[in-house]
């Protein structure tokens, strides 16, 4: 879960600094925080990633691995849980969950407008 809150944090940055998304795929505000869809199906069950057969990361630009860095640098010693706490807290993932009870499922989007307004405003 510590990894898809990095990736989460990753685009939100991504959108307020560089004004861009650094990935396409959808970000859902599940009962345990912002969760990509499709990262969570190539991971589940794992609890460590120790290799990603999916990854490029030689596709990345240096300004999207400046981001990845910083967002690294900022939140990577939190844990899974922190990060979790912290996401419930902000204003993305409880808009997009539209006052669902904590543990009620929900698959509803957190958009790029959404994180780049709030993120933008910090």
């Amino acid at each position: 879960m510590k990894l898809q809150k990095l990736v989460y944090y990753s685009q939100a940055w991504s959108l307020v600094w560089d004004e861009k998304p650094l990935f396409a795929e959808r970000i859902e505000a599940w009962a345990n925080g912002p969760i990509v869809p499709e990262l969570y199906d190539a991971h589940r069950g794992k609890f460590r990633v120790d290799h990603w057969p999916l990854s490029h990361p030689d596709r990345l630009t240096d300004v999207e691995k400046e981001t990845i860095n910083a967002v690294l640098g900022h939140y990577g010693d939190m844990s899974s849980h922190m990060l979790g706490d912290l996401a419930h807290k902000e204003g993305p993932w409880a808009e997009a969950r539209a006052g669902l009870p904590p543990s009620a499922r929900g698959n509803a989007e957190i958009t790029h407008a959404l994180m780049a307004e709030y993120y933008g405003s910090l």
